[in-house]
């Protein structure tokens, strides 16, 4: 593959991001607000994964070229597009915080305050994207078992796709809530400790507004992830499809469960 059809690939990849949130924005009329914030943050992130790609900076400098390059305008698009809160909260943890601190401790897999995260998670994406298979290598935590071969991240959704074979199930995938990267997990497997008893394991939908949607959850853990299947709706994009869950997202937390890791956009 040379290197025009991967340049190709990718504008794609970002335009059907902003297409999808576009459809989603006309048929979800809840999701609007945070679709609309979505879709700005594409404008910022897509700009900054082709010139990171072409920058290619070194792992140990991802989180200050993040901070640096990035999220002063990740700040800007969420001024102008979202929530008067939001918008204040980022403007003052900018200035009065330590910006390649918050992406550092979000490469490394630590706790912070929700602002922090949001921050650090949308500047640090589109970089970690464009960097590839050399993510994994900016982010200090370990692979866990259950976690992104790649980086180690937590897994943010699963997606189920076609085999490509009559009678054969398409592999269940999991995508990384860092990087982005997707791995192959077992179906009916609880992602986050690995449960395998069907009975411990139940599954939240509703069919008539969200019919390729559902919340995959856990009894032994109490955690839970939105799986988009692909096979019911092939025009979805997973990682867009899942910000417009809201209502399963509400349903399981009000029957105990959390979820692995929220959404760049449940801050806003």
């Amino acid at each position: 593959m040379n290197d025009v059809t991967v340049a190709s690939l990718a504008t794609e990849a970002w335009a059907r991001r902003r297409r999808r949130a576009r459809q989603l924005v006309e048929r979800h009329a809840f999701a609007r607000d945070l679709l609309q914030l979505y879709e700005a943050l594409l404008n910022v992130q897509e700009p900054a994964f082709l010139k990171a790609r072409d920058d290619r900076p070194e792992p140990a400098a991802v989180a200050g070229y993040a901070a640096d390059r990035v999220m002063g305008e990740v700040v800007d698009a969420t001024i102008t597009a979202g929530p008067a809160a939001l918008a204040a909260a980022v403007r003052d943890r900018l200035r009065d915080g330590d910006p390649a601190g918050f992406v550092s401790r979000w490469l490394a897999g630590e706790r912070q305050g929700p602002v922090d995260e949001y921050l650090a998670r949308a500047s640090a994406a589109p970089v970690l994207e464009a960097l590839g298979p050399a993510a994994g290598d900016a982010c200090p935590e370990r692979p866990a078992e259950s976690g992104c071969p790649r980086c180690g991240g937590l897994p943010q959704l699963s997606y189920l796709t076609e085999a490509g074979e009559a009678l054969v199930s398409g592999p269940r995938m999991l995508l990384c809530c860092r990087c982005g990267d997707s791995w192959v997990h077992q179906r009916m497997t609880c992602a986050a400790c690995g449960e395998q008893s069907t009975s411990k394991l139940p599954i939240f939908a509703d069919a008539e507004r969200f019919p390729h949607l559902r919340a995959d959850a856990c009894e032994t853990c109490r955690r839970y992830l939105i799986t988009v299947d692909l096979r019911k709706d092939p025009h979805a994009v997973p990682v867009v499809d899942e910000l417009a869950a809201l209502p399963l997202d509400l349903y399981a937390k009000e029957r105990g469960f959390s979820k692995i890791v929220p959404n760049l956009m449940a801050i806003g």
